[in-house]
């Protein structure tokens, strides 16, 4: 390689003019929209970039050098972040593709510069086909992005570059290409406020992926370009005058919505080009700045009002509520001319470059001290969210949560005392409590939403107060992962989760420990392993579950080893023996009282069975029957925390079972209740539920915490239908909040 000081000084290498001409265009557009420019370094990367480069072409036939410049000009004009993201975007390749080192970019250009190399050398080939492969490289890019915020946003060039040149690849690779563009890169866009990035992404997806119905739109968007241009000016005209009348120094166009927008207006309406009428949208830009500025946007909002008839169910005030990305502006519906509906977006010129910008923007409004800024932090914060417990074996769920955080409508709620919080639409109070801190989430057992009890999987609306009521004795609900929608939610859920079963897996192992110790029984892993296996279990690990879950009893295990269980656990599965246990627990059960079930369909009366103490069913409860290993039948609820574990993996050993006529039997039942610490309130619900109900209670314990009153209570009841009516005569107190079965 020639010395890299003969490079980088121009001398080992001709520049074509072309180029060098380029190359000054790229530094007038740097002076021109960066605050301070580094020319000599911009040069110096060029001039490497052009040497490293300079036996490579594209696809198209051109030199290759042609990209690294077009990247270069989309960092300074339309992200214009800062003049190293700029010699970024004209080094980003050269580690890669070329004999250049990343030692070498550190030598000359510094550590700042060799870090951003690396990252996107790093993450150069993400969203790879493979699942598990995409995870890792979405993980790639969250990371760098963690690193410094300029690894994205040079990407997000180089992919818009990649995207415009696009008609030199094969079809397949165009496809591959769009379909990653479309599905993260332009959603990502969106997340961090690039609006002219994202569009423009957006387009020319859908340009590659549906060209039919892209070619449509723009056709369509063509004819009728005159007819629109004329309405704009017919309803700019009069609001114009009275802008300047009142003295605003402002901008005013019409614009039209980009193809994706309108496509997926088309598509959600089941419409044709020619029935969507809100193609183009108004833009108010209002060259004051700071709280003045804010102030204007309103006067403005209300001389529109004033000429054209508002849509109150259309307004959004994304001014005093910005958007998760910086977002902010006024947006308003009119009835304008012919009565069409027109949208009107006011806003200021820092607000409009924020729009357009995103976080590139709050850097230059912010005079280079990002890292204090709160919008900035935001932005971190979310990726640092989204990188906390991402493990292999969860890669398709955190490529889904992922996803599902990038491009999604979001809602504003507010905490009691008014703090403001963001979240997608379709959140729930759990993601609310996640949002506010894991310990609220792992803790929720109840919340208020404007001041009335909902339940914990309501969606939540813009606009309203959240309060969450904690306990410390409140666990996770696996059944949470139903409705949670948030990333943090859903994977600090599945890390409890997970937790607790490798909690059950030492306890179980704990449990066989001792049992195998008191019996005298010397058993290796690889014993073990044999017996699991004879059991029907997948592995120790499973088995060792099931004993710290209740599933299985140890001490069945510690007899099949004592008495030599080869032939016996295979006789234990057959269903012939199986046959014989039912008939030997209706022997047994004669006189016991216990209810009569419909076990596979026929009817077994007094059947001897035991009530899983993990969920305790009751008559009316959905139910199904678990085969143990020794051939008794548990009854779970279908709700229970181990009903999927059981109906998913062990479905060979689930009967059918449903709940006949009863006999005069009662069941044991918890509930939780929380309401107001008042005085009287424990002397109200035993009331209530001793005198007024006749229900017998077994045990009660009460505690209380910054006036929060909750108690657990264990009582008897008959049926399902018993204990409804026990719940709503309970929750008609004065000063509860919620009353709530619970299974322990």
């Amino acid at each position: 390689m020639l010395q890299a000081s003969a490079i980088l000084k121009g001398t080992a290498v001709r520049i074509e003019p072309e180029f060098e001409h380029k190359l000054q265009e790229l530094i007038e557009a740097c002076q021109a929209r960066l605050p301070s420019v580094d020319e000599a370094m911009i040069r110096q990367a060029f001039r490497l970039s052009y040497w490293a480069h300079r036996n490579d072409r594209r696809a198209s036939g051109e030199l290759y050098i042609t990209h690294p410049l077009a990247v270069a000009m989309i960092v300074a004009e339309e992200i214009s972040f800062d003049d190293i993201s700029v010699g970024a975007a004209l080094l980003h390749d050269v580690v890669e593709d070329t004999e250049c080192s990343l030692d070498l970019i550190r030598e000359e250009f510094g550590e700042t510069m060799a870090m951003l190399i690396d990252g996107l050398t790093k993450i150069s080939g993400v969203f790879s086909s493979r699942e598990l492969g995409q995870a890792e490289n979405v993980r790639k890019l969250m990371l760098s992005m963690a690193q410094d915020i300029r690894v994205i946003l040079v990407k997000f060039a180089d992919r818009l570059h990649n995207m415009q040149t696009l008609g030199s690849l094969p079809r397949p690779k165009q496809l591959k290409i769009a379909s990653e563009t479309h599905d993260l890169f332009a959603p990502l866009a969106h997340r961090f406020g690039l609006h002219a990035i994202k569009n423009e992404l957006e387009d020319l997806s859908l340009r590659v992926l549906e060209p039919d119905a892209y070619g449509r739109i723009v056709r369509g968007l063509k004819a009728s370009r005159q007819e629109r241009e004329t309405y704009i000016r017919h309803f700019i005209e009069p609001l114009k005058a009275r802008l300047e009348e009142d003295g605003f120094q402002f901008d005013i166009y019409g614009r039209s919505k980009n193809v994706h927008s309108i496509f997926r207006k088309m598509k959600v309406q089941n419409k044709p080009l020619e029935e969507i009428y809100d193609v183009f949208a108004i833009r108010v830009v209002l060259k004051t700045e700071g709280r003045k500025g804010k102030e204007d946007c309103w006067r403005v909002y209300s001389i529109i009002t004033d000429l054209y008839k508002p849509l109150p169910e259309r307004f959004r005030d994304f001014i005093s509520v910005p958007k998760s990305n910086g977002y902010q502006s006024l947006h308003t519906t009119v009835l304008g001319p012919d009565g069409r509906r027109i949208e009107v977006q006011i806003r200021t010129q820092e607000m409009h470059e924020i729009a357009e910008r995103g976080v590139a923007a709050h850097w230059k409004y912010k005079e280079g001290v990002a890292r204090h800024d709160t919008q900035m932090d935001q932005f971190l914060t979310w990726v640092h969210d989204l990188m906390e417990n991402p493990k292999p074996e969860q890669a398709t769920e955190f490529v889904k949560d992922f996803r599902l955080n990038l491009y999604t409508e979001e809602i504003y709620v507010f905490t009691p005392r008014g703090d403001l919080k963001t979240l997608p639409r379709g959140a729930t109070p759990i993601d609310f409590a996640f949002q506010i801190h894991t310990d609220v989430g792992y803790q929720c057992i109840g919340a208020k939403v404007n001041g009335k009890m909902v339940p914990l999987s309501h969606k939540l609306k813009s606009g309203d107060q959240v309060e969450v009521i904690t306990s410390k004795k409140q666990t996770p609900n696996p059944d949470w992962m139903k409705f949670v929608v948030t990333h943090k939610a859903r994977s600090r859920i599945r890390h409890w989760i997970n937790e607790k079963r490798r909690n059950a897996i030492r306890q179980g192992r704990e449990m066989w420990e001792k049992k195998a110790k008191r019996a005298r029984l010397d058993v290796d892993e690889q014993d073990l392993g044999r017996y699991a296996a004879r059991l029907k279990f997948p592995n120790p690990q499973q088995m060792f579950y099931e004993i710290g879950a209740g599933l299985f009893e140890v001490d069945e295990l510690v007899q099949l080893i004592k008495h030599g269980v080869t032939a016996r656990v295979e006789e234990e599965h057959d269903q012939e023996t199986l046959q014989l246990q039912y008939e030997s627990f209706l022997e047994r059960a004669q006189s016991n009282g216990q209810p009569a079930l419909l076990i596979d369909g026929e009817l077994h009366t007094d059947i001897a069975t035991v009530y899983a103490s993990c969920c305790n069913p009751i008559p009316g409860d959905e139910v199904f029957g678990y085969i143990s290993k020794a051939g008794a039948i548990k009854i779970h609820r279908t709700g229970c925390r181990n009903a999927p574990h059981l109906l998913v993996n062990q479905q060979d050993r689930v009967v059918p079972v449903e709940w006949s006529r009863q006999k005069d039997v009662q069941f044991i039942v918890g509930l939780r209740i929380i309401g107001e610490d008042r005085v009287g309130i424990v002397s109200d619900i035993t009331t209530v539920i001793s005198r007024n109900l006749k229900t017998n209670i077994r045990s009660i314990t009460v505690d209380s915490e910054d006036g929060i009153f909750e108690g657990t209570i264990v009582l008897y009841v008959n049926d399902l239908e018993h204990l409804r009516r026990l719940i709503e005569r309970i929750k008609r107190l004065n000063g509860i909040h919620g009353v709530y079965r619970f299974e322990e």
